[in-house]
């Protein structure tokens, strides 16, 4: 399997890329308008909602970007995750597999609790 994968209990659809080659992928089958997240700092899943996302969806997109984050598993504590559209990522020559640009982006500011409520239920 090239992506982790989670259904919500609405039936919706989240994929987290596994490393820089499934992230890579991961944001070519991305639709334009669809919301994808990764963390403010390198080393994170890329993470993907399918189809038109709740409020709920997203903080739950979010935590899990911040969980399979590099940075989680070093600090343990609150992470930063970039929520965007698709059609705000672009690759330019010379970057590396699995990394992109992006131009406009929200901060969302995922706290340790909420990470770890989430590993209790996962």
């Amino acid at each position: 399997m090239k992506f982790r994968e989670k259904t919500l209990e609405s039936g919706t659809k989240i994929i987290l890329g596994k490393n820089a080659e499934s992230n890579e992928e991961l944001i070519k089958q991305a639709k334009e308008n669809e919301e994808v997240f990764h963390t403010e700092a390198p080393g994170s899943p890329f993470v993907n909602i399918k189809g038109r996302a709740k409020n709920n969806e997203i903080k739950i997109a979010a935590i899990f970007c911040a969980r399979y984050s590099r940075d989680w598993k070093k600090n343990k504590r609150d992470v930063i995750v970039h929520r965007f559209k698709r059609g705000d990522i672009f690759k330019t020559k010379g970057m590396k597999t699995g990394t992109f640009g992006v131009k406009k982006f929200k901060i969302m500011k995922i706290k340790k609790k909420e990470i770890l409520e989430f590993e209790k239920i996962r």
